[in-house]
């Protein structure tokens, strides 16, 4: 049976992956899926670096806009999200494009990933109650008893996960370390060709810091204070965002905000090396680099409009 066509363009923050997807988009058929996990809510333009509506020239998006920032967002909503906007897309006769730069969202659709062990159990109340009476260390010491390898790759005060990885160990008699190994070695059911734009690292961090005084133009600050306003707080999802934390702790007081900025410029730049980092782990990524292609958009559509063809997906 044939697999059904996927395409992804993602690639570290501020690379210029807005601009490209429109283009891909229109030569090939397709309509896009956003796979970030900020541009999902409403109020939370500027700091999101939100595509406006004449970007996207006509094309559909999807997940863009959909949620209140007071929503919880992971992974396994991502997915299903996702997953039903792929079958319309297909439905209107289109190829789904995944654009953005949270790398885990997209192996999880890649990959198919299987997220059932996020599915509450009585355990898992056990095991939050035991973490407020005896401490995370406790729960630590257990994992590191029944599953090593997780241990080693959780931290020591990541309840959360810690709680996770008991709860599945004791559901399945199955490692959680182990499960993982196994969904990132699943075979994708789909014909897909992984995009990764990427620039030099100097000329990256140029575009990010001037991307970030441009958000500031913009009314960064002024967006922060509406959503202050409206009762979000440091420990929501949507404000653990980059550009989002930092100016609410300048306006709590917290520091100035010459110093919010170049901790925002200086994180920025650290989570952009991250996810070129991420990247570099998949397997089967097409890397185009801007400067192999002197800067040109259309030379870089060319290539992918080539590799597209050459894995018969158009």
């Amino acid at each position: 049976m044939k697999k059904e066509p996927l395409v992804i363009l993602t690639g570290p923050t501020a690379v210029g992956k807005t601009k490209l997807s429109i283009a891909l988009a229109k030569a090939i058929g397709g309509e896009i899926i956003s796979a970030d996990s900020m541009q999902v809510y409403r109020h939370m333009d500027i700091g999101s670096a939100k595509i406006r509506l004449e970007e996207m020239e006509g094309i559909p998006h999807y997940l863009v806009d959909v949620l209140e920032p007071w929503e919880e967002f992971h992974v396994v909503r991502f997915q299903q999200m996702a997953k039903e906007a792929m079958k319309k897309i297909r439905e209107h006769g289109h190829i789904p494009i995944l654009v953005g730069g949270t790398g885990f969202y997209i192996q999880a659709i890649v990959k198919d990933i299987d997220f059932t062990e996020n599915e509450a159990s009585p355990y898992r109340e056990e095991l939050t109650r035991l973490a407020e009476e005896k401490g995370a260390d406790f729960l630590y010491e257990k994992l590191q008893k029944v599953d090593p390898k997780s241990a080693q790759i959780i931290h020591a005060h990541n309840v959360k996960r810690i709680i996770r990885a008991l709860e599945f160990y004791q559901m399945t008699g199955k490692k959680i370390s182990e499960h993982n190994k196994e969904q990132r070695e699943k075979s994708s059911p789909y014909q897909f060709a992984y995009f990764v734009l990427q620039d030099e690292r100097a000329k990256l961090y140029k575009r990010i810091e001037a991307r970030i005084d441009e958000m500031l133009q913009d009314g960064l600050i002024e967006e922060v204070t509406a959503l202050k306003e409206m009762g979000l707080k440091r420990g929501m999802v949507s404000m653990q965002g980059l550009g989002y934390k930092e100016i609410l702790a300048y306006l709590d007081g917290e520091c100035t905000l010459e110093e919010a900025v170049e901790i925002l410029k200086r994180d920025t730049r650290h989570f952009a090396k991250r996810q070129i980092t991420w990247f570099k782990r998949e397997e089967e990524v097409i890397w185009l680099d801007k400067g192999k292609f002197a800067y040109q958009e259309e030379q870089i559509l060319e290539a992918m409009l080539q590799i597209l063809r050459e894995k018969e997906i158009i």
